[in-house]
């Protein structure tokens, strides 16, 4: 073991206050955006202050855009408050058209394909600024009728801002259209697998940056954890119930520097963590020391617990939602093979693009020569391969068409890793398949295509 070194910054408290405020507040902001009313408000602002800033440049400069095209601004009064009500009320009644198809539409994805999509849906972008737009255009007219005062001539009638709201109505017919297109399309089982897909690359190559490795060894870390003469293992419990959302390592190891202890973490990202069950333990230098209150609240900063996971820092829950979509096309109810086959070309992809990076050491410290201050927990390879496999081969254990897609994305999947360790981890969901296959198909020219298809695949596993 290293010897410990103090490099204590000056104010470790104050440090530690940014750093769970700006883990509060990622967490915070990702909520924020994926909320159905988060775009819709910031639009209506916009368009109040659209509202206002064309009504003042009507109010404060001098034109003759009545007298020169009064096709476009000779409205007078009564006609621009009967043009800008009837504008408001059409807006209102569309926008309560596309919450209502809103709404149905996430009950048939949740209904249809798997409850743990519906959070997709709620963070397309595009839904939220056709709904912002019409209640926006709303908010816009109203505010622009109310600054219409008297009649004929002799009132004030903001003619520029009254075009721009003509603009605006013909300008959302084209957003109705393009929401109904959207809305079609975005139920597609291709276009839901799709976007989940992309969602999880994404959070894959942000877990894992580097390109090429193995799985780490995970031997030192086992002794560490085991080494109970030299420490004491001091368990501190969660404090809520939920699933673990978030973790920030540079906290915790700020903190395992700052009071020159070891943490360990007791669960990884994506798990059930009941109030009161382990959380994080510490095992401090110092023999007898113990965590006090400052300590555990700390470590309890660098976690977010919320009611769902997330896909930000689990990549495995986009797994997760991809293997459920198979799963309920499986189902009797449903035997939509087609679906399921998408589902499994998606997984392989991943698995593919992942099988060939560094998933990391769970010995974690601040530079290469200092002591290990953390000892995380993180998943592997092997993780992701069962969770993509395992279940959808059990569903689909008497379907010829789906064990040789099996094979097939594990051909793709073998073919982009190159590590001996995550290769003999697809060969035995290889041999899993043969193995399906012999005991639950029932016709001898099915069970000779997974054999014929498992004889050309086995080599590219040496």
């Amino acid at each position: 073991m290293r010897v410990w070194t103090n490099s204590l910054d000056n104010n470790p408290a104050a440090q530690w206050g940014v750093a769970n405020g700006m883990n509060r507040f990622t967490r915070f902001w990702l909520n924020l955006k994926a909320g159905l009313w988060f775009l819709p408000v910031l639009m209506v602002g916009v368009f109040l202050g659209l509202a206002f800033g064309l009504v003042q440049l009507d109010q404060n400069i001098s034109h003759g855009w009545e007298r020169n095209f009064p096709l476009l601004f000779g409205a007078g009064a009564e006609a621009a408050r009967s043009m800008l009500a009837a504008l408001a009320s059409s807006m209102i009644t569309v926008a309560a058209l596309i919450f209502t198809l809103t709404l149905t539409t996430l009950a048939q994805v949740s209904s249809q394909y798997s409850p743990r999509v519906v959070w997709t849906f709620m963070r397309d972008h595009s839904n939220q600024a056709v709904l912002g737009s019409f209640v926006g255009i709303f908010a816009y007219c109203l505010v622009v009728l109310r600054t219409i005062r008297g009649t004929g001539k002799e009132g004030f009638v903001p003619s520029l801002a009254i075009a721009f709201a003509l603009f605006l109505a013909l300008l959302s017919i084209g957003v109705l259209i393009f929401f109904i297109h959207h809305i079609a399309s975005s139920i597609e089982a291709s276009n839901i697998v799709q976007r989940v897909m992309q969602d999880t690359r994404e959070a894959m190559r942000q877990l894992f940056p580097t390109e090429t490795g193995e799985d780490a060894d995970d031997a030192e870390a086992r002794r560490l954890e085991e080494d109970a003469p030299e420490r004491q293992w001091h368990t501190i419990p969660a404090l809520v119930t939920g699933y673990l959302q978030s973790v920030d390592d540079k906290m915790l190891l700020r903190a395992a520097r700052d009071y020159r202890c070891v943490v360990r973490m007791e669960l990884a990202l994506g798990s059930f963590v009941a109030e009161g069950s382990p959380l994080v333990s510490v095992a401090f230098e110092e023999q007898g020391q113990g965590p006090s209150p400052r300590v555990e609240r700390q470590l309890h900063q660098a976690y977010v617990i919320g009611n769902q996971r997330t896909i930000e820092q689990d990549a495995g829950f986009g797994l997760r939602q991809i293997v459920d979509i198979a799963l309920k096309a499986l189902s009797p109810g449903v035997n939509d093979t087609s679906t399921a086959i998408i589902c499994i070309d998606h997984l392989g992809a991943l698995l593919a693009y992942v099988g060939g990076r560094q998933f990391g050491n769970r010995l974690r410290s601040e530079s290469a020569e200092d002591r290990v201050l953390l000892i995380a927990r993180h998943p592997v390879y092997a993780d992701y391969v069962t969770t993509a496999f395992d279940q959808i081969r059990r569903s689909g254990a008497a379907n010829v068409a789906v064990l040789l897609r099996l094979l097939t994305a594990l051909e793709t999947v073998v073919k982009r890793t190159p590590a001996p360790g995550r290769r003999r981890v697809l060969r035995q969901q290889c041999e899993l398949i043969g193995t399906t296959a012999e005991s639950k198909l029932e016709e001898a020219y099915e069970r000779e295509q997974v054999r014929r298809r498992m004889a050309d695949l086995l080599p590219l596993f040496a």
